[in-house]
């Protein structure tokens, strides 16, 4: 009878353990083929988010945050053409042909267009097996055969082009043709239409349809939002109707205490001074004042908005059983964008329609250098630039059971580390040729030991290039100029994350290290100065 009960109670033990080990979280080498999302946001400042210290309202990304992994110095390519290119492609965006925008020039640096010497994430992974797809902004390629299939991607839905109404299809230069497809084919918006909603509706439906299928997926959901024109839905500029009548003074002060206290920023972080652009709170007209709130209230409901797309999303992967097997990243192509609806290349009817209150949806505005400086908080300077303010994001991301909650790195990384990323968690390897064409090899270094929390070697130098403005970063270190100033800066980002001591003067041959580094990659990379580059279009 001893022996029976014995027998029993080991069998008891065993079927315990064996329960316990089935709840356990796998490990990344025995999930071969986990499912990837790539979420990215569009004009998105650095502190616009809840998790990076933003008023907005972001539950979802802040939730991701909590339970997965927070990089706090992640860089973009500074605008919005080249950091797609780079993201895709796993190179720099010269190396892709993406080296300025989509504008059709004969340098192959500067093609306008991803060139045949690069690979696709969605290809390299269709080619290991698994379902493609994207929503949203594309933006590498305007016209077939450059469109996201012809890239890859087994499904698309969005706008090919960089900009538009998130109601309609609305252009606002002359001569401008915009299109939203669906694959291969122009889609014409139907009455309810709303861009950020409509790409989370077809990212569920492609994904859905997968369901069955035994691929693994990639998806690639590319916001539009909150790039210009300022376009949110009543209900959710309701929300911050008063959010913002403190002014832009007290609002980056609030937010530059919330990211030292969340730990995005060090507690010798400094905030940069108001930008010259903009006057003092106190001394800007009633009418200026009031025109701002409503702006940044609208800018506000469009980040809530795609953060509630994100909700949808999230709770998809969660009832259809996929959460634990998805690793789902979330950044912004550049920093906050400076730029307003104003002058001789815009249309009559968007020249007008910029007078509009932007909670108006037939409105077509920006919230300018005034919420910029806001949303890039501690940082100078903007998207297109290569200061903090342009190139540093927001970066989150989420393994349920993989990424220990919580978690938070300070070492740089870059856009075009996502490609190597995927590859490697998916157990794919990167190619040497595709479809019979010689492929550069990528210039990223896979985050998986970050994911994993491990030690992870990194870059020894991080490169930008835009229309002449350049810079280098080399461990703390950090070179930096302005076209056509042309004049080289450093600064310690250890001391001083937001760019204010040029030290150029005092480390002259730091400064000359750091130069001869960015001549020989841009050498190697295909820059060319800007003041050579054949800006003319086809």
């Amino acid at each position: 009878m001893s022996r029976i009960v014995l027998s029993l109670s080991l069998l008891v033990a065993l079927f315990a353990l064996l329960s316990l080990t089935t709840l356990q979280p796998k490990s990344f080498e025995e999930v071969k083929k986990p499912n990837i999302i790539v979420i990215l946001a569009d004009d998105m400042g650095y502190s616009d988010i809840g998790c990076f210290g933003s008023e907005i309202r972001t539950p979802h990304l802040d939730d991701m945050a909590r339970s997965g992994l927070k990089l706090t110095q992640f860089y973009n390519a500074s605008r919005c053409c080249p950091s797609r290119a780079s993201l895709l492609t796993g190179l720099y965006q010269h190396q892709a042909g993406v080296g300025d925008m989509v504008n059709t020039r004969p340098q192959p640096a500067y093609q306008g267009y991803l060139n045949d010497s690069c690979v696709t994430i969605a290809e390299a992974l269709k080619a290991g097996g698994y379902a493609t797809f994207m929503t949203g902004k594309w933006h590498v390629g305007e016209k077939r055969p450059h469109w996201p299939l012809d890239r890859g991607f087994d499904r698309y839905f969005g706008l090919i082009n960089g900009a538009n109404s998130y109601f309609s299809l609305r252009p606002y230069r002359p001569r401008q043709k915009l299109t939203i497809a669906l694959d291969n084919e122009e889609f014409v918006p139907g009455k309810g239409f709303y861009s950020t909603d409509a790409y989370t509706d077809y990212a569920l439906k492609f994904l859905e349809g997968n369901r069955n299928s035994n691929k693994p997926f990639f998806l690639y959901l590319a916001y539009q939002a909150p790039h210009w024109p300022l376009h949110a839905l009543p209900e959710d500029i309701a929300r911050y109707r008063d959010r913002y009548a403190k002014g832009w003074d007290a609002l980056r002060l609030e937010r530059f205490r919330r990211m030292q206290q969340l730990g995005v920023l060090d507690k010798n972080a400094q905030l940069s001074p108001r930008d010259e652009h903009v006057p003092a709170w106190e001394t800007a007209s009633k009418e200026v004042q009031h025109d701002w709130q409503e702006k940044m209230a609208v800018y506000a409901a469009m980040v809530d908005r795609m953060d509630q797309n994100i909700g949808r999303l999230r709770q998809w992967l969660r009832q259809s059983g996929q959460e634990k097997n998805t690793l789902v990243v979330f950044l912004s192509d550049n920093g906050a964008s400076y730029e307003n609806v104003d002058g001789p290349g815009f249309t009559p009817e968007i020249l007008e329609a910029r007078t509009k209150p932007a909670s108006d949806s037939s409105s077509f505005t920006a919230y300018a250098y005034p919420g910029a400086n806001v949303s890039n908080t501690p940082f100078r300077y903007y998207k297109h630039l290569v200061y903090e303010g342009g190139i540093a994001t927001p970066f989150v991301a989420s393994f349920p059971g993989f990424i220990r909650p919580g978690r938070s790195s300070s070492q740089p990384a870059h856009v075009v580390d996502l490609m190597a990323t995927c590859l490697d968690l998916a157990g794919v390897a990167y190619p040497r040729t595709f479809q019979n064409r010689p492929v550069k090899p990528t210039e990223g270094i896979s985050l998986k030991p970050l994911l994993k929390g491990t030690a992870w070697k990194g870059h020894d130098a991080l490169f930008w290039e835009h229309e002449g403005a350049r810079a280098v970063r080399q461990g703390n270190w950090k070179l930096v100029s302005l076209y056509p100033e042309n004049v080289w800066r450093l600064y310690d980002l250890k001391t001083d994350r937001s760019e204010l001591r040029d030290l150029a003067a005092q480390k002259p041959q730091k400064v000359q290290q750091l130069a001869a580094l960015y001549d020989s990659w841009a050498t190697r990379a295909g820059v060319i100065p800007f003041k050579l580059i054949d800006r003319g279009e086809n």
